[in-house]
């Protein structure tokens, strides 16, 4: 059996940012530091920095006055900005530059009163912040949607502009999809300057469309909750190709290999290579032999942390 390697895979620019920003806080303050949901979407991540001290928690209202409190890469609403002032919380910011230039979008719309279609998952933390960051006193409104036949529902007013902006986690195929339809049923659309669905995103879903076509299954190594790492198992399903989200090496379940001769091998932009390399090793004792990385994009983006965690030597 071979192991086929997707690249890029792994972590990207956001997460590596969130994480840092948490552990920067806990070695600059220590224990406890509080975290408004968790930090990124994987069980190993956020398990590692509860051993450190770091609390986890989804109402406000259970973290003390001032406490420190970290904002989780997905972002928050107004209101939770709101309720950390009036808590007098020292907080640092570790959502996702890429979120926050979707959240400067609903503002500025919201500003002008333009109705606006959020293309994304309910429920989700992302999703919830963007919505919140919506704020007008006309009869303007964000509208959240999920698929084509929600597109249908919507009844605004078809001779004012509408706006649409996503969620950066989306699938790029369906998200597109979605578009398609808003632009049958209204004219007069004002897009994103820029897609809103992020690079990382889009360079992990074209690296496992690339699997697909060498691979008899494919692994993600993913939380449950991850809305990227679930994207990827999507795109290897719809491909014909079993695919399998695996939070660690555990998971793995010895009868899926039979037949099998390339297993493909990825991870969500959440998870660590870490677990990536357990599952190899788990997959050698399993009788793979050979580890190919593929040929993907290069991705070299950081962003810079706040100035406030930065220490001087």
């Amino acid at each position: 059996m071979n192991i086929i390697l997707a690249n890029p895979r792994g972590f990207c620019a956001g997460v590596d940012r969130a994480i840092e920003i948490t552990n920067r806080a806990l070695e600059m303050f220590g224990a406890p530091i509080y975290v408004k949901h968790q930090i990124v979407h994987n069980k190993y991540v956020v398990d590692e920095l509860k051993e450190k001290g770091v609390v986890f928690i989804e109402d406000i209202n259970h973290v003390p006055e001032h406490s420190i409190l970290i904002y989780s890469a997905h972002g928050v609403s107004e209101e939770i900005i709101n309720q950390s002032n009036e808590k007098n919380l020292q907080v640092f910011n570790a959502t996702c530059p890429l979120v926050t230039k979707v959240h400067m979008e609903v503002a500025r719309l919201s500003k002008k009163n333009i109705n606006t279609i959020l293309i994304g998952h309910r429920g989700h933390p992302e999703v919830e912040g963007t919505i919140g960051r919506y704020i007008t006193e006309s009869d303007s409104k964000i509208i959240l949607i999920e698929d084509e036949k929600d597109v249908e529902g919507l009844n605004f007013d078809q001779t004012k502009d509408v706006a649409y902006v996503t969620q950066t986690t989306l699938s790029i195929d369906d998200t597109a999809n979605i578009i398609k339809a808003i632009k049958r049923k209204y004219k007069n659309v004002i897009e994103p300057a820029r897609g809103d669905i992020c690079y990382a995103t889009t360079n992990r879903q074209g690296a496992v469309k690339e699997l697909t076509k060498k691979c008899d299954i494919i692994f993600v190594v993913g939380s449950e909750n991850s809305s990227n790492s679930n994207r990827l198992k999507e795109i290897s399903t719809r491909a014909g190709v079993p695919s399998y989200l695996l939070d660690s090496a555990n998971d793995l379940d010895i009868s899926w290999l039979k037949n099998k001769k390339n297993i493909g091998l990825t991870a969500g932009a959440s998870a660590p290579e870490v677990l990536v390399q357990s599952i190899i090793n788990k997959l050698k004792s399993y009788g793979a032999m050979n580890v190919i990385n593929s040929d993907g994009v290069e991705e070299n983006i950081t962003f810079k942390i706040p100035k406030e965690l930065i220490t001087k030597n």
